[in-house]
């Protein structure tokens, strides 16, 4: 995982990275819930995956939300550029 270290700041991780560790984490307790022998509950395992698939999303909507628009999209104003 790349970090990024702010002089005077906090260490910074990039959201891409934390959000896959975070599928990725979700998606082994799955396979190990699903082994037998692992002594897990099922439920408990799916509200773990759950609770971590929704961070991840949020983290996920929340980086969305911050892109800037493209060039080619207009401000909405529905009249072309220069008129």
């Amino acid at each position: 995982m790349s970090l990024v270290h702010v002089p005077g700041g906090p260490l910074l991780l990039p959201a891409d990275e934390v959000t896959l560790l975070l599928r990725r984490l979700a998606s082994r307790w799955l396979d190990s819930a699903d082994d037998r022998d692992s002594g897990l509950e099922p439920e408990t395992v799916e509200a773990l995956v759950l609770s971590l698939t929704e961070v991840a999303d949020r983290i996920d909507a929340e980086c969305i939300a911050l892109l800037p628009l493209s060039d080619g999209e207009d401000s909405g104003s529905g009249a072309p550029e220069g008129k």
